[in-house]
């Protein structure tokens, strides 16, 4: 990733967004646990940023 992670949560439309994926894809993700790891806040879904880097780093060694 090129573009520096917020400070902040993410939503899945932050996430979606980022990575340049339909926001469904991001739910497909959690659902099938493929994704970065999700957590809950109340009712809304959020993402750590470093989980994020973290998850997008593996997979970038898996694809190596």
């Amino acid at each position: 990733m090129r573009r520096p992670l917020p400070e902040r949560y993410l939503t899945p439309l932050d996430l979606a967004d980022l990575l340049g994926v339909p926001v469904e894809t991001v739910y497909q993700w959690r659902r099938k646990r493929t994704g970065p790891r999700g957590f809950r806040v109340g009712r809304h879904l959020r993402y750590d940023p470093e989980d994020v880097r973290a998850w997008v780093t593996s997979q970038i060694e898996e694809a190596a």
